[in-house]
C-alpha cells in the first residue's frame, strides 16, 4: 500500500487494513519483536495496536510526503514498543499463579496471637522447673551451660528438662506438634 491510497472507514477500510497487514505485518513485526526481547505475544499486540492507530489516523496514510506507509507503520509501532516497555517498569512486575502456589504462606498478625496466647497457656501447665529450664533456653535465648549456671544445676539436668519440657508441650499443643521438633 502507498502514502496515495486512501483508508475509509466501512468495507473498504478493512480491505485496505488487511492490505496494510500483509504487505508491512512481517517487517513490523520483526522489529517489535526484536524491541521486545523476543516476547511474541506482546510484539503481535503491538502490530495489531499499530494497525488500529493506522486505521484512525488514516491521514497521516494519504501524506504525499513519502512514496510508502513502512516508515510511519514503524515509527508508531516503535513508539508504542517503547512506551509499553516504559509502562512496565513503572509498575510491579505481574505474578503468575504457578508462584501464587508456590509462595510461602504467612500468617496474620490475629493468627499469631492466637499462637503466643495458646503457647502461653501451654507453658503455665508446666512445673516450675520444667518451666525455668524452657523459658531460659528457648525463650531468652541462653545455652545450656548459662542456663545450667543461672539456675545452678548440671548441664545434663537442663537437657532433660528442656526435653521433657517440650514433650508435655507436644501434648497440650498438638496443632503446633511440628513447630516444636
Amino acid at each position: 500500500m502507498t502514502a496515495g491510497s486512501t483508508l475509509t472507514h466501512g468495507t473498504t477500510a478493512e480491505h485496505e487494513l488487511a492490505a496494510l497487514q500483509r504487505e508491512h505485518g512481517r517487517p513490523l513485526f520483526a522489529l517489535l519483536l526484536r524491541l521486545c526481547d523476543g516476547d511474541r505475544q506482546r510484539a503481535e499486540d503491538l502490530v495489531q495496536e499499530t494497525l488500529v492507530r493506522a486505521w484512525q489516523h488514516p491521514e497521516a496514510l494519504r501524506a504525499d510526503d513519502f512514496a510508502s506507509v513502512r516508515p510511519w507503520l514503524m515509527t508508531v509501532g516503535r513508539r508504542l514498543a517503547i512506551d509499553a516497555r516504559r509502562a512496565r517498569q513503572a509498575r510491579p512486575a505481574e505474578v503468575g499463579d504457578a508462584v501464587l502456589e508456590n509462595a510461602r504462606v504467612i500468617s496474620d498478625h490475629a493468627e499469631r496471637s492466637a499462637a503466643t496466647l495458646d503457647v502461653r497457656r501451654a507453658v503455665k501447665t508446666l512445673t516450675p522447673e520444667h518451666r525455668e529450664v524452657l523459658v531460659l533456653v528457648y525463650f531468652q535465648g541462653a545455652s545450656v551451660a548459662e542456663a545450667a549456671a543461672a539456675l545452678g544445676i548440671p548441664p545434663g539436668t537442663v537437657k532433660s528438662r528442656a526435653y521433657y519440657a517440650l514433650r508435655a508441650l507436644r501434648r497440650v499443643l498438638p496443632g503446633y506438634a511440628a513447630d516444636l521438633r
